[in-house]
């Protein structure tokens, strides 16, 4: 997520952190670097000239130049001003309303709005515990009502069916009746898209916003649209009144233009980010966190958030004890944890959350990345049990065989299980006293060769 803006950012924050005094020159040209890295990650230009500004009204203050480590304290400066021009803190839905709460969903075509619709549910109904309706006034688009249909039902929410030939008025009305027959809590409309802002699509929604009075109305956009995003919901906010904004395909946006953009632009808050094609893939957006991720100083708390909501806690106490009883750990204990890390959102997820990342170099990252660990599991579940058991058994027969049946080379199986044995070993000192932190000092062996973990304070 934001790589080049995080690359480019930290290579110019990182001349800077290490310097025990900063003059108005050094700041000068950190500052026009830094206008330089945010243009090019298509920040809107008032946006880029009012960060600058404050950031540099408030390094020539005593906040930097009175600091022990200045160098520090700008980049201090840059993540707090980073953070409020993001909105400074997460604002969450406003779901106080006699049930059903209605939220509408708006937005052009193709920017993910149906899905975003799904994954909104799926979090309601999983982090608050709601009960939630779907359903889709979109009757131009060809199969736009049987796609909302198909992920309510993946997402386990209640579906209200609709069809082409009904007006939208028409649809909102009779799901509005049926969401408080079954007692649901919210009720998500999904409007129809267009591919540019048009009067008739204004004045379509701008009947039903006044017919249905939803408690939210969220302007769905891609991210990957940079400070273009920022301006259409402008265009729509000055038609619409929008609470928010869900910012799509953040995962896939290098270049980070419209987070950054959004809040000042518009006046209205980013509420939601997705980070990814899965259904669960819609996390809250924290200004202070994103911020961080930007810098390249991790985002631990969303990573402790996941691993607490996502993690099997069954099945990995049942690991804990298997280790700390010395029974080892063997090739199905291993593939259990890239099941684990695959539920989590893999391994490119999360170590984006981790500090220190934009310090690895890219060739390192690259060998890092989520194909890798569908391909050891592929591996592992070409193996028969006395092997996964007994991973010494592996020779040469035997390792053909398992390639040929995962679809992968020799080398990949002794990659894998030279992986696995380290993974071992990290193992086998957490069974020992002060385990933990040995098995953290152990997961630097696990990088490839010129990228480390970073430090572990």
């Amino acid at each position: 997520m934001f790589d080049s803006l995080s690359e480019r950012l930290n290579k110019v924050l990182k001349n800077i952190s290490g310097k025990g005094r900063i003059t108005e020159d050094n700041i000068q040209k950190t500052l026009r670097q830094v206008r330089m890295a945010l243009l090019e990650a298509d920040v809107a230009l008032p946006v880029v000239k009012d960060f600058v500004t404050k950031v540099k009204y408030r390094a020539m203050g005593k906040e930097v130049k009175a600091s022990l480590s200045p160098g520090q304290a700008f980049i201090k400066v840059v993540q707090s001003e980073m953070v409020k021009a993001m909105g400074d803190a997460n604002e969450s839905l406003n779901l106080k309303a006699k049930p059903p709460a209605v939220v509408l969903m708006a937005g052009l075509q193709g920017a993910g709005k149906t899905t975003s619709s799904a994954k909104l549910a799926k979090y309601l109904m999983e982090r608050e515990k709601k009960s939630v309706m779907l359903v889709s006034v979109d009757v131009y688009r060809p199969a736009a009502i049987e796609q909302l249909q198909r992920v309510s039902e993946e997402v386990g929410a209640s579906f209200f069916p609709s069809s082409s030939d009904q007006k939208p008025a028409e649809i909102a009305k009779a799901a509005i009746k049926q969401a408080k027959k079954e007692f649901a809590d919210v009720l998500i409309i999904d409007t129809a898209g267009r591919l540019a802002v048009d009067e008739a699509m204004m004045d379509e929604i701008k009947q039903l916003h006044k017919l249905v009075s939803p408690v939210e109305t969220l302007f769905v956009v891609d991210s990957m649209t940079g400070q273009d995003a920022a301006n259409t919901a402008k265009a729509f906010d000055q038609a619409l009144p929008l609470t928010g904004v869900i910012l799509t395909k953040a995962d896939g946006d290098a270049r980070g233009g419209a987070a950054l953009s959004i809040r000042q632009i518009t006046g209205k808050p980013i509420k939601f980010i997705g980070m990814g094609e899965k259904l669960d893939a819609l996390e809250p957006f924290h200004p202070d966190r994103i911020a961080q991720r930007i810098l390249g100083m991790g985002d631990i708390l969303s990573l402790i958030e996941e691993v607490e909501r996502k993690v099997d806690k069954k099945k990995a106490e049942k690991l804990a004890k298997k280790v700390m009883k010395g029974k080892g750990f063997d090739l199905e204990d291993f593939r259990e944890q890239l099941v684990q890390m695959k539920s989590m959102g893999g391994l490119t997820s999360m170590m984006d959350k981790l500090p220190g990342m934009g310090n690895v170099p890219q060739a390192a990252k690259d060998q890092l990345n989520d194909k890798v660990t569908v391909r050891m599991e592929a591996i592992i579940n070409s193996m028969t049990p006395k092997e996964k058991s007994y991973p010494e058994v592996i020779k040469g027969s035997r390792k053909r065989r398992i390639a040929m049946g995962s679809g992968t080379e020799i080398q990949d199986v002794n990659r894998m299980l030279k992986q696995f044995k380290q993974m071992q070993k990290m193992m086998k000192k957490m069974s020992g006293k002060g385990g933990m932190m040995k098995m953290m000092r152990g997961m630097k062996g696990m990088m490839p060769p010129g990228g480390g973990m970073p430090p572990l304070g």
